[in-house]
């Protein structure tokens, strides 16, 4: 089956074209600077990257500029989108309507609706991405995937925050988790190098310009550092994570800040930009710190810090650990990130190998990045989240 996977992010929307009986993929893509000027990059096996200047005002128009890319003559790879089968969704939140991957109908679009507010970042992007292929694709069957649905297996006590059981059962106002598709793939490859999943004990850190950290035993999520929205947990490129809630109010009225004003601080103005003042991005730090910026290392450190917090919150959560996973952008890439998260974690039997973790970085390959006396393997594990939303988008069209 031919499936296209269409991720919408906040300013981009990644594809990739897959042969699901052949386990390949046939093309992939992005289009990024969505509403600012547009660009679109294109990939296939064996021939050069095609890359254009393409005006996208927003995800639909961009949806518009991949279907182009897939049929041109020149670069792409089918003649007509009729000869794809099925396409395939990354959802951010489903909040409490979805618990699973499902096939898209007027009523499943209609409670995504209702999901805007718990991933402002996103759920626009996805409604409009829908749009677009629904557009161009009106019989082709859609499903959505939902990042939190992978987390749906935490325990009450888990997901519960302490406020007055009634504003739950007004507002749905729970931990929900993100990045679950990405912590199912690299729990599920960690399980598979472990030789079994019941009796496990993993900790998956997803790292990159949003990050959170899974606490995953016996193959099921019992813990996440996301919550009620992905504005939770560990800092960010530009999410501020968890923090005192009396600082929200403070600044608000210190500030002058309406409740959306301050959405969009904690959201896009905090995190390593806010620390450092200088970028978001840990490459930019990684070089700033090596000039003497004090601030990019503190912004590292707060980072790193609260990454060791988590290993070990989680580990005494499940009574041990038999794996810690790193993925995603960071925690693929930033060798000293992991080193100085994994530092003095000796006594939980964690310990890397320092060469073999330095020459870790832009490998699409699993890597085994402990030391052979360290009790606790640690991993880097390139996420795909893609393949698990074509393997989701098979089955259910399979299943019609």
């Amino acid at each position: 089956m031919k499936v296209l996977v269409v991720n919408a992010g906040s300013s981009s929307l990644k594809y990739q074209l897959f042969d699901t009986a052949a386990g390949s993929v046939i093309a992939k893509g992005n289009c990024e600077r969505i509403g600012i000027d547009g660009q679109i990059t294109h990939k296939m096996p064996g021939r050069p990257d095609y890359k254009a200047a393409e005006p996208m005002h927003d995800h639909t128009e961009a949806t518009k500029v991949l279907i182009s890319v897939l049929t041109s003559p020149e670069v792409g790879c089918i003649s007509d989108m009729s000869e794809i089968e099925a396409v395939g969704h990354r959802i951010v939140h489903g909040g409490a309507y979805f618990s699973e991957s499902m096939l898209v109908t007027p009523e499943v679009i209609a409670k995504l609706e209702l999901c805007r507010d718990l991933a402002p970042l996103h759920t626009g992007a996805h409604l409009m991405g829908l749009k677009g292929i629904t557009d161009a694709m009106p019989t082709t069957p859609q499903v959505l995937v939902f990042d939190t649905a992978f987390h749906q297996t935490m325990p009450d006590y888990a997901w519960m925050y302490p406020i007055p059981y009634e504003m739950y059962e007004k507002y749905s106002i729970r931990r929900y988790g993100a990045h679950g598709t990405s912590h199912r793939f690299v729990a599920g490859e960690m399980c598979k190098i472990l030789g079994r999943t019941e009796g496990t004990k993993i900790i998956t850190c997803h790292l990159g310009n949003g990050s959170s950290i899974s606490a995953v035993k016996d193959g099921k999520v019992v813990d996440t550092s996301m919550g009620f929205t992905p504005l939770d947990g560990i800092e960010m490129g530009t999410r501020c994570g968890s923090i005192d809630p009396a600082i929200v109010t403070f600044i608000m009225e210190h500030e002058g800040y309406t409740p959306s004003e301050m959405s969009d601080f904690m959201n896009k103005q905090c995190g390593l930009l806010g620390v450092s003042g200088l970028s978001p991005d840990c490459r930019d730090l990684g070089d700033a710190i090596a000039e003497g910026n004090k601030r990019a290392k503190l912004a590292v450190d707060i980072l790193t810090y609260q990454i060791k917090k988590y290993i070990g919150a989680y580990t005494a959560a499940m009574n041990g650990l038999d794996a810690l996973v790193f993925t995603a952008g960071i925690g693929e890439n930033r060798d000293e990130i992991r080193a100085a998260a994994c530092a003095d974690l000796d006594f939980l039997g964690i310990k890397l190998d320092a060469a073999i973790n330095e020459k870790t970085r832009l490998q699409s390959n699993i890597v085994k990045i402990s030391a052979e006396d360290s009790r606790v393997p640690v991993y880097v594990i390139p996420t795909n989240e893609e393949l698990v939303i074509a393997s989701d988008t098979e089955r259910i069209v399979n299943s019609l």
